[in-house]
This record gives C-alpha cells, sequence and structure tokens, in this order.
C-alpha cells in the first residue's frame, strides 16, 4: 500500500506482514507510528488511522517481533491478526505467513468466519462502551451547561454543585483522551488528544482554583455567558469554566462515538463480503455425504450443493444443471446457468437443481478471498491528497501548542485580562483538533471500495482514484469484452429445395465431430434452432478434415462437406447471402453434399447486448472509445459501428485499431499515450495483460484470465461492459467526496482558528464545531452508499 513516505513494493527479498495498531486515536497517531517503523532499517510502512493496520514490507534482518517491539515503544499495541482454524486430517496445513507472501491478510481474508466475526464483536463491545461514557457524561454536564449558561437557573451555591456534576465528566468520561495524552508525552509526543486534554484540565484547573481560592466559591455568586469573549471577559478570579470543560468533554465523546459507529459501517461492505461463504459443506467420500467445516475442504473434493444452499468454494460442476444467484458477487440480479463442465463460484447460492462440484480452489486462493482481499488493499491505501494531510498533521499539534500559548501570552499583553486571555487559549486549543483531517480519506476510501464491491468493481488501490479523473481514451479489447468471445450461429440460408431442418441436421452432424471453434457454433447453434423435441443429430461416417478447407463425412448416406465454398461455385441466392455476411464482418460456411451446394450458414463472435450502451455511458463520461483486435479491419469496423465506437462519417483509423498482434496490443497503448492521451484499457485475455498493465487506467474483466486481473487497476466482476462505466463513475465519485472533506477539514482549521484566537468563539462552541466537523466529514463519506 501507499503511505506518507510512498511505500516501495516489496522485493523479492523482503516479506510482508500485517499489524493490528492498537491505541490510536487521530491521525497524527499513524502518523507517529509509520515515521517509527520507516526509521528501522530494510522496513517500508503504512499505518491506516481508519482501518487500524500496518501493512509492512521488512528484510529478512528484522522480525516480526522488532515491529511489535517498534510499536510498543511508540506508545501503543501492535499484534498480528488471527490466525485461521486449524486445517482438519483431509486438507493440507497451510504454509507460515512469511513463506505464503501475502502473510497475515491473507490468513484474515480465510478465516472469514472466524477472526473477521470476532473483530467484528470486539468493535460491537468497544462501541458500547464508548456510547456508555458519552451517556454518563450527557446525563452530568447538561445540568452544569444550564446553570452555567441561564443566569436565573442559579441559586445559592449553584457552582458547587456544578463542580460535582462536572468532576466524573472531565475525571471519568475524559479518561481516554487523559490516558493517550499521558501515554505520548511519556514518548515525547503530543496527538490531537493532547490538545483535547490540556484544554478540559485547564477549564477545570482554573475553575478549582476559583472556587477554592478566589471569589467563586462565595454564596450569591452569579454567572454569565457569551459565544463570544471581549476584554474584560469574566470576573479574573470570579470566572467558572466548568461548563468548558464538561461541554467539550460530552461533544468530543458524541463526536468519537458518532465516528466509531460511522467508521463501523463504512467498513460494513467488506465485512459482509467476508461472510458470505458457507460455513459447511457435504463431501462425497466413499459415495457417501460427510459433512465437514469449510476449513477442511481441498482441491480436488467433490461436494454436494442443494438447491438454496451457498457453493463453498469455487469449483467445477460434475453433475447437475442447475441456476446461481451471483448477485452477492457481481451485482447482477439475473440467475446463471450452469451445467456439468462449467465453473462456479463460492459464496454463490444455488437456486434450483442439485449440482456435485469438483473444489479446484480453496482457503485464500478463491475468488471470494481475493476479493476481499482487493477491497481491504485499497481501503488501506492512502490516496496522493491524503499524503499531503498526513504531513500536515504530523506538524500541526506543536504548532496549535505554539498558537495558544501566543494567544495567552498576546491576550494577557493587551488586556490584561487573565480569565479572557486563558479562554482565548483553551478555544484555540479545543477548536484546533484537526480529527476530520485524518478521517477524510480513509472512511471515503471505504465506504467507496466497500459500495464498489457490492457492484462487482474490486479498486485495487487508492492512486487509481487520481487516474480515473485524468482519462480521456478508453481502449476495448473486441473479444470477451465488446463481445461474448464465442462464437455463434447467425444465419441459415438453404438453397431452393432444401428445407433449414434438413441443413441444419445434415451440417450440425458433421460439426458435432469437430473440436474447430466454427464447428462448435454450428453444431449447438443446430440443436438450438431444431428445438428440444427433435430427434438428436445422426452420427457421420468417416469423418475426415480438408486441411484449410473444413470437414466431410457422410451423413445419413449422403456425402457431406461443410466449409469453403465448392469448385463449381454458388447459385446467386446462396453467393449473396455469403457476400453480405462478409461484410458485416461474419464468417460465411458454405455446405454442400452429393457434389452441390445447399446452404450457406453466416458464423461470428456475437456482440454483447450491453456494448452499445457501455459505449454511449462511456462518451457521457468524456471518454473517446478505440476499438482494439486482432481481427481484420472488415471484422473490427462492423462491430465499432454496431456498437457505436465507429460513427458515421467518422475516420475509422481514429477509433479502430484492427490487425494487432497480442504482443503488439501494449505498443498500441503507449503510441496513444505519446499521443497526449490519458488511456483507460479494458480487457480480459492472457494477450491484454501488457497492455492493461501499460495503461494509464486498466480494468479488467473479471471473467477473464488471471494474468489480466492482475494486470488491471480496477477488476469488473461482472463481464459486462456497462460496468466500466459503473467503476470510473464511482471512482470520480470517491475521489471527489474524498477532496470535500479534505477541503471542508482545512477550510474550518483555517478559518476557526483566527476566531479563536481572537477571542470570538466560546470554548465549548468551538469544542462542539469540532466535533461536527468530524461527524460531517464521516457522514459526508457515507453517501457513497447509495451510489448506483
Amino acid at each position: 500500500m501507499t503511505s506518507t513516505t510512498e511505500q516501495k513494493a516489496p522485493t523479492a527479498d523482503e516479506r510482508r506482514v500485517e499489524l493490528s495498531i492498537g491505541g490510536m486515536t487521530c491521525a497524527s497517531c499513524a502518523a507517529r507510528v509509520e515515521k517509527k517503523l520507516n526509521r528501522m532499517d530494510g522496513v517500508s510502512a503504512g499505518v491506516n488511522y481508519a482501518t487500524e493496520k500496518a501493512r509492512i514490507s521488512y528484510a529478512d534482518s528484522v522480525s516480526v517481533d522488532d515491529l511489535i517491539a517498534t510499536v510498543e515503544r511508540t506508545g501503543y499495541s501492535a499484534q498480528l491478526p488471527p490466525p485461521p482454524a486449524a486445517p482438519g486430517p483431509e486438507a493440507p496445513a497451510a504454509a507460515p505467513a512469511d513463506e505464503r507472501g501475502a502473510g497475515a491478510a491473507e490468513a484474515t481474508v480465510t478465516d472469514a468466519h472466524g477472526s473477521a466475526a470476532d473483530s467484528g464483536s470486539e468493535g460491537t463491545g468497544e462501541l458500547a462502551a464508548m456510547r456508555q461514557r458519552f451517556l454518563v457524561a450527557l446525563v452530568l454536564s447538561v445540568p452544569v451547561v444550564l446553570l452555567s449558561m441561564v443566569p436565573f437557573l442559579q441559586f445559592d451555591n449553584w457552582q458547587w454543585l456544578s463542580l460535582v456534576l462536572a468532576s466524573p465528566v472531565v475525571v471519568w468520561a475524559g479518561l481516554p483522551f487523559h490516558r493517550a495524552t499521558w501515554k505520548n508525552l511519556r514518548h515525547g509526543a503530543a496527538t490531537m488528544d493532547t490538545l483535547i486534554s490540556v484544554g478540559t484540565l485547564a477549564a477545570f484547573g482554573w475553575s478549582l482554583w476559583a472556587l477554592f481560592f478566589g471569589d467563586a466559591g462565595m454564596p450569591g455568586m452569579r454567572h454569565g455567558f457569551e459565544f463570544t469573549l471581549s476584554p474584560g471577559y469574566g470576573g479574573g478570579t470570579s470566572a467558572l469554566y466548568l461548563e468548558v470543560a464538561a461541554g467539550v468533554t460530552t461533544f468530543l465523546l458524541l463526536g468519537r462515538y458518532l465516528e466509531a459507529r460511522a467508521k463501523r459501517r463504512a467498513g460494513s461492505a467488506l465485512r459482509a463480503l467476508m461472510q458470505l461463504g458457507a460455513k459447511d459443506v457435504a463431501v462425497l467420500r466413499d459415495g457417501a455425504e460427510h459433512r465437514i467445516p469449510v476449513s477442511r475442504l481441498a482441491v480436488g473434493d467433490r461436494f454436494v450443493v442443494r438447491p438454496g444452499e451457498t457453493i463453498a468454494t469455487d469449483g467445477t460442476v460434475d453433475e447437475g444443471s442447475s441456476a446461481l444467484d451471483t448477485s452477492m458477487l457481481t451485482g447482477e440480479s439475473v440467475p446463471v446457468d450452469v451445467s456439468e463442465g462449467d465453473a462456479v463460484t463460492g459464496a454463490t447460492v444455488n437456486v434450483s437443481g442439485r449440482l456435485v462440484v469438483t473444489a479446484t480452489r480453496v482457503g485464500s486462493d478463491t475468488q471470494l478471498a481475493r476479493m476481499a482481499r482487493m477491497v481491504e488493499d485499497a481501503q488501506s491505501g492512502k490516496a496522493e491528497v491524503q499524503r499531503l494531510a498526513d504531513r500536515v498533521s504530523a506538524v500541526f499539534v506543536p504548532v496549535v501548542l505554539v498558537l495558544a500559548a501566543a494567544t495567552l501570552v498576546g491576550w494577557l499583553l493587551a488586556t490584561g485580562a487573565a480569565a479572557a486571555a486563558f479562554t482565548a487559549a483553551v478555544a484555540v486549543l479545543i477548536i484546533a483538533c484537526p480529527c476530520a483531517l485524518g478521517l477524510a480519506t480513509p472512511t471515503a476510501l471505504m465506504v467507496g471500495t466497500g459500495r464498489g464491491a457490492q457492484l462487482g468493481i474490486l479498486i485495487k488501490g487508492p492512486e487509481v482514484l487520481e487516474s480515473t479523473r485524468r482519462v480521456d481514451t478508453v481502449v476495448l479489447d473486441k473479444t470477451g469484452t465488446v463481445t461474448t468471445g464465442r462464437m455463434e450461429l447467425h444465419d441459415v440460408v438453404p438453397a431452393e429445395g432444401v428445407t433449414e431442418d434438413e441443413l441444419l441436421r445434415l451440417a450440425g452432424a458433421l460439426e458435432d465431430a469437430s473440436e474447430h471453434p466454427i464447428a462448435r457454433a454450428i453444431a449447438r447453434g443446430a440443436r438450438e434452432r431444431r428445438g428440444a423435441d427433435a430427434p438428436p443429430l445422426p452420427t457421420p461416417q468417416d469423418f475426415g478434415n480438408l486441411a484449410g478447407l473444413g470437414v466431410r463425412g457422410t451423413v445419413e448416406g449422403r456425402a457431406v462437406e461443410v466449409g469453403r465454398t465448392p469448385p463449381g461455385g454458388l447459385p446467386q441466392a446462396l453467393a449473396g447471402a455469403a457476400a453480405a455476411a462478409e461484410a458485416q464482418g461474419r464468417t460465411a460456411v458454405t455446405v454442400s453434399w452429393d457434389g452441390s451446394a445447399r446452404g450457406v450458414l453466416t458464423v461470428a463472435d456475437t456482440v454483447k447486448d450491453t456494448s452499445a450502451e457501455a459505449v454511449r455511458e462511456l462518451r457521457a463520461l468524456g471518454l473517446t472509445p478505440v476499438l482494439l483486435t486482432g481481427d481484420n479491419r472488415t471484422v473490427a469496423e462492423a462491430v465499432a459501428r454496431s456498437v457505436g465506437i465507429l460513427r458515421d462519417g467518422a475516420a475509422a483509423e481514429d477509433t479502430v485499431i484492427a490487425g494487432v498482434l497480442p504482443e503488439d496490443k501494449a505498443g498500441e497503448v503507449r503510441r496513444l499515450q505519446a499521443e497526449g492521451r490519458t488511456v483507460a484499457m479494458v480487457g480480459d485475455g492472457i494477450n491484454d495483460a501488457a497492455a492493461l498493465a501499460s495503461a494509464d487506467l486498466g480494468l479488467a474483466m473479471g471473467t477473464g484470465t488471471d494474468a489480466a486481473i492482475e494486470a488491471g487497476d480496477l477488476t469488473l466482476v461482472r463481464g459486462d461492459l456497462r460496468v466500466a462505466a459503473d467503476a470510473i463513475r464511482l471512482s470520480r465519485r470517491t475521489l471527489s467526496t474524498i477532496k470535500g472533506n479534505l477541503w471542508w477539514a482545512f477550510g474550518y482549521n483555517v478559518a476557526a482558528l483566527p476566531l479563536a484566537a481572537a477571542g470570538l468563539l466560546n470554548p465549548m462552541i468551538a469544542g462542539a464545531a469540532m466535533a461536527f466537523s468530524s461527524v460531517f466529514v464521516v457522514t459526508n463519506s457515507l453517501r457513497l452508499r447509495r451510489f448506483r
């Protein structure tokens, strides 16, 4: 992942680990831990405040214990995530984290039903404790604030009742702030908690002094309230700040509680993703079913999936046919039909028939685990805009402490009013806490990437968001991206005196014996068009290939040939049909028997139903679509014209790049970049991997090869090109939300600090505003959950 000091990619000699960091209360805490780790030789670390995790690459000379010890010396706790459940005797033991390479991050994903749930329960308990602390503070501080703000509610000795009520709020309810401050001061550090603790304790301490040694404790004392200060504010030794100490503590506890609850909601998509899989599975052993935990499932195991059950892991259907609900992983609501030989994905739900599946990938290798890992990696990263915020927050606290001291001295020299000077200094301390600054990017990333996962869009890292803003050209691979990648039978044109059923029966029977993609398309199309009630295709005799010409054989006593045009040519009607097919970029196949041409079949790679709509959406985003293919220009232009890439009057050379060898696709991307374009590439094949990696933004179709998916920046789980437009829109929306959050956080502090220093903000109002700032940033990020 990327850190404040951009984290380098691990080399072959480095190991990677993920640590859970405890005790962080603000962005400057994360920055401090990150700085200490990166000072270690051979260590490159990034710490994320929102996810409370550190992603670390380290050399062999460093151990995990060294890393944990460094974090603890910094004043925080660190531990490895819980290991996955121990495998049973049927499953091989997992390799050590360092040997597997992905380390503890994989362990976390693998144990989606154990450790993830445990951490969720722990988070719920912490949230409940925080809520209880806030409610107690609220009940006790409301009377203190009312008594201090409303003079006619004040009675003789009301100030002593306020002290009794305010003391538990400041001491007990504010304990998390004081404890964090003391821990950091012991290590020579200052954080946002330092500002809060110093401010509230200073207000409380002043009040104690005024009550016991000044005039504030006298019977009959009355106290007013002002939103702003004036040079004569307060009465020196008669001024009380109990409402400031109690009110600020309560406001900040509310802000922390709402922030924690919102952060938990922001990460709910990832937790939901990790909880999708089945808990146990019915494995076939010696012809009998045995129910075992999913963690004991091994590659090669055959297991049963009944209607309504969740498929336990990725595999291939051995027996049965059914429809699968894949909406949890892809966002696609239409069930997908599967039968023998089809691949199925773990965490999808079997809707209808009984299936027997052979496991092909288990544990951290499954698509569900890989998706969860990609989402978690993206949520743990930092965008370029966040690095600036980190650098600012790292030096902000010392600057604010100096500014507060300067405010105190300045007011004393200018007015001589100690109470007003003290109040202005406390307001500076309270208003300055840039908690919103530390939450601006992580919360938006968590919500945006989580929502993307629900829609079948996986964002690999935060730097991807910045790439989507600059892209102006999108290069689309044809086969498997714009088209289905599977040849289909389109037109059936029989000669005079020949029926369509006869043509399909004889041609389909002969082609059924061939493995060529065109032959498979004709055989499959013949069965579909003749209907389920039709007799099966006959078996050909004397089948043979004609090199470069097609196939031949005897079907129902007739010598049938399927392939190129016969030497005698075609009748006029069939010749016209063949010419029209070729003009549309389709392949014309001639069917002959007994020495005469009997019909023409046209075959083509079918354009996906949604491709034209996807192209329109990409254009609406300001992108110029370009079709890239190894096919000939006639086919390429026909496909480009059918989906709207090639428009009437436009030069085909500008939008259609045809006849490109697989190894040259990356070169074409670089050529477009050399023309000054910022290029996004959408592809799905192994031959697209280099082009995806070369592009400014790579979008890999999740239905494609692993190589393409690994090379892409965004993975589109569904094989629907419209998701590419959704992915770019979501990325841009997430980036704009981050920038809006940062603008608010920066603008708020820049505008509020001079007001506080000038005495125009009461400390309690400053505390409320500061808490609202954090809540606003998190709430603004949560709007991404409604992205459609």
